[in-house]
């Protein structure tokens, strides 16, 4: 093993649930755990932000779901995105919400058993969802589903496109208008929800009954202008690995695949045994960020599948001594923008990718 960790702060992971429920209140809060927690453990993720008071947890599908309750959290949970094959008797036995986008799907979810269901509507982001005229067949059926003791739709929902003030604004309009023809087609939902963590934050009219907090939960900003620490959020990923090798090299030595790089004197060179295998861009090479022994230095040439080279020039380093990608800028180390921008990619890309090989410790 190369060493490389992850170390989740979960007392960041609760401060962090804990301001953003502040800033939304009187809505309630779903936390969503997908994608193994936006890559820092959907499992101890969920238990610290129930305890931060989180009213609903929420993931892409039902096998993630079921992971969920197998590791014994029994907090609501909804899951939004199945396949067309998908079995719903297990997930239903589990008290799990299940989003239905389409007739056809609804009605395989009603054969199944009793389902508690929350609709999606497609306000414009051209996903999953029902369009406008489906919508209208959608929540006709459900009444009919519910009329017949089939199943209970607990929400109605949606997804903004975040592509502006002005696009943000003709989709609330949308849900207003679907949640209206839900209701004259019968329904009485418990409540509705459309805003994920930047919408909830920018837009008020967004949040209605509930809103669905992500990449703000785990400390990392969705405004490209505002910083976390903005926000008063607090990164909770801090990805470090051991230097595996030291060496010297002369002058106009070739570092990594393709000789894009270059010594320009004598330099001491460190390997840092985390790759694009292990997540890291490969995107990033010549550019990614590197903090040893309270320095920061940058990626060396081409990353590799499992390693990237950092030059350190005449600094002192030691087989052993920690090389931290990103974590939180508080401490002197970089971000997971800092890679963000080395990258030309968005920061939830960051944190989410890094692979199964690098191990999570778990702190708080």
């Amino acid at each position: 093993m190369s060493g490389a960790v992850a170390h989740v702060d979960l007392d960041a992971i609760r401060h962090n649930v804990g301001v953003l429920r502040e800033a939304v209140a009187p809505a309630q809060v779903m936390v969503v755990v997908k994608a193994d927690g936006y890559g820092h453990g959907a499992v101890p993720v969920a238990r610290a932000a129930v305890e931060a008071g989180a009213d609903w947890l929420g993931v892409v599908d039902v096998d993630e779901a079921l992971h969920l309750r197998r590791n014994g959290i029994t907090a609501p949970l909804l899951s939004w995105l199945h396949r067309p094959d998908e079995d719903f008797r297990i997930a239903i036995g589990a008290r799990v919400d299940l989003g239905a986008s389409y007739c056809t799907q609804l009605e395989r979810i009603a054969s199944h058993g009793y389902a508690m269901v929350q609709l999606k509507v497609d306000t414009g982001l051209s996903r999953n969802g029902a369009d406008e005229t489906e919508w209208l067949r959608l929540v006709e059926l459900a009444a009919r589903l519910e009329r017949e003791g089939r199943i209970r739709v607990r929400a109605l929902f949606s997804h903004l496109a975040n592509a502006g003030a002005e696009e943000d604004a003709r989709q609330v309009e949308g849900f207003e208008r679907a949640v209206l023809a839900a209701l004259d087609a019968g329904l009485q939902p418990e409540f509705t929800h459309l805003a994920a963590t930047a919408a909830a934050l920018s837009t008020p009219a967004t949040r209605f009954g509930l809103v669905r907090l992500g990449i703000g939960v785990y400390g990392v900003s969705p405004f490209d202008d505002r910083t976390p620490a903005d926000l008063g959020l607090r990164p909770a990923m801090r990805l470090s690995a051991p230097i595996a090798s030291v060496k010297r090299v002369p002058a106009g030595a070739g570092v990594s695949y393709g000789y894009t790089y270059r010594t320009e004197g004598e330099r001491t060179l460190a390997l840092v045994p985390l790759g694009y295998a292990d997540g890291v861009p490969r995107h990033a090479s010549n550019a990614g960020p590197v903090a040893i022994n309270g320095r920061r230095y940058r990626v060396a040439g081409r990353i590799a599948m499992d390693q990237f080279v950092v030059d350190v020039g005449d600094d002192e380093v030691r087989v052993g001594d920690e090389a931290v990608l990103f974590g939180d800028p508080a401490s002197g180390v970089p971000s997971a923008r800092d890679w963000a921008e080395a990258a030309d990619t968005i920061d939830y890309e960051i944190v989410t990718r890094v692979g199964p090989r690098v191990r999570r410790e778990y702190g708080g």
